[in-house]
C-alpha cells in the first residue's frame, strides 16, 4: 500500500453510504476537524462514506467529513476524471493532513457542494506537499502533487479547518452566481 506507480493504493474498505452533504451556514463548516485515529473502524467507514458519496456526486472532485456532519480530519479526493488535472494519485482518503510544503499562489475558480448557488476566484498554491495516514493501515504518505489536484487538496484541508472557499474569494468581486448546464 502507499504510493505505487503514482498512485496511492488504499486498504480495502467496507461499502460506502450515500450520505446527506451539509451547506453552508451550518456550523460544522465553520468549526476546526479534530485528528481521529486513522484505524478507528468508525473512521475506515467514514472513509467508506465518503467516496460512496464523492462517486454519486457529479463534478465533485473531494469531500471533507465536515460536508457530511462529521467534525474530523478526514477527506476523500479523486481528480483523475477532471479535465483540468495534469497529474493525479486517483481515488484515496487522508486522515488528519496537513500541509508540509507549498509555493508559488495562483487564482482560479472553484465551486463547491456546501455552496451550492456560488462559484468565486481563490489563491492557492500550486504546487504542494501534503502529509496524511490512510485509513485502516494507518500508513503514512506524503502526496507531492501540482496543479489542480494541489488545488482540491487545499480545498478539502480548508474545510477541515472550518474554511469554505467563499473564506477565500479575493475580494466580493470574485464571488459569481453558479452557471447551471443543461
Amino acid at each position: 500500500m502507499g504510493i505505487v506507480d503514482g498512485r496511492i493504493v488504499m486498504p480495502p474498505l467496507p461499502s460506502g453510504r450515500v450520505l446527506p452533504v451539509v451547506t453552508v451556514p451550518a456550523d460544522v463548516l465553520s468549526t476546526p476537524c479534530v485528528d481521529v485515529d486513522p484505524s478507528d473502524p468508525a473512521v475506515v467507514q467514514l472513509a467508506a462514506d465518503l467516496l460512496a458519496t464523492q462517486r454519486v456526486s457529479p463534478g465533485c472532485v473531494g469531500l471533507a467529513a465536515n460536508q457530511v456532519g462529521v467534525g474530523w480530519r478526514v477527506f476523500s479526493l479523486d481528480v483523475s476524471q477532471h479535465p483540468k488535472a495534469r497529474i493525479h494519485h486517483g481515488e484515496y482518503v487522508l486522515v488528519n493532513a496537513r500541509v508540509e510544503s507549498s509555493s508559488r499562489n495562483e487564482k482560479s475558480r472553484e465551486g463547491c457542494m456546501s455552496v451550492p448557488d456560488f462559484t468565486g476566484d481563490v489563491k492557492r498554491a500550486s504546487r504542494i506537499a501534503v502529509r496524511g495516514w490512510l485509513p485502516g493501515s494507518g500508513e503514512e504518505v506524503v502526496v507531492e502533487t501540482d496543479a489542480f489536484e494541489a488545488r482540491a487538496l487545499q480545498h478539502e484541508l480548508d474545510h477541515l479547518d472550518g474554511f469554505v472557499f467563499l473564506d477565500r474569494v479575493v475580494g466580493p468581486h470574485a464571488v459569481f452566481p453558479r452557471k447551471t448546464y443543461l
